[in-house]
């Protein structure tokens, strides 16, 4: 089978599955509200990149890094950020005080949006110099993560203590600020880690795509 009906196939059953995987989520989540509130992202993602399948296809690599951290929104939204057994295991097996869960969510939100962001500049040729593009990627993982900071901001205004199993604080004044640390460190990772394959993958996209 040629290299793009494999490409074209995984695509189709990664966005089955995912859609599958959440529509099940949302039979019967702990509560929700905070679940629509937490996978309304991938209802944001899963056409978008239905429609720009053809027209501007991603690596591989994003496309499997978007999958991951969909699902990860996903579990989250199923029990709540504070409630996912997951994060109770590792609250035990590292003795943490709290459910870490939430955490292992704003990793993802620097991780996958770093390779995201590479991708976008080094196919649009917006920045030239390695070190300056480490340094933009970053800046926009942070704008990202603390975006989304203010979005918490704005339901815990909007809901009042509806807002408690989406904010996910668990009591933490700092949970804020720990949130942005995180996503920071995933979009690190995520570079330090992907850079060089995520180079060898844009290097095969068709020439009018790269």
């Amino acid at each position: 089978m040629p290299q793009s009906n494999q490409h074209d196939l995984g695509a189709a059953l990664a966005a089955l599955v995912l859609t599958a995987v959440l529509i099940w989520s949302g039979w019967h989540p702990y509560d929700r509200g905070t679940w629509l509130l937490e996978v309304f992202p991938v209802f944001v993602a899963l056409p978008l990149m239905a429609f720009s399948y053809r027209s501007y296809p991603l690596t591989p690599l994003l496309y499997g890094l978007i999958f991951v951290h969909s699902l990860v929104l996903i579990v989250g939204g199923i029990y709540t950020y504070a409630r996912v057994p997951l994060g109770f295991a590792l609250e035990h097996w590292l003795h943490l005080s709290r459910n870490p869960y939430d955490k292992i969510g704003h990793f993802m939100q620097g991780f996958e949006p770093a390779i995201l962001a590479r991708e976008i500049l080094i196919r649009g040729h917006y920045i030239q110099g390695r070190k300056m593009r480490v340094y933009v990627i970053l800046s926009i993982v942070l704008a990202f993560s603390a975006f989304y900071e203010l979005i918490e901001w704005g339901a815990a205004m909007a809901l009042g203590q509806g807002a408690d199993e989406f904010l996910a604080t668990q009591g933490d004044p700092w949970d804020t600020q720990s949130d942005m640390l995180f996503a920071l460190i995933g979009g690190a990772c995520a570079l330090i880690s992907l850079s060089g394959w995520h180079d060898r993958q844009l290097a095969r996209l068709p020439a009018g795509n790269a």
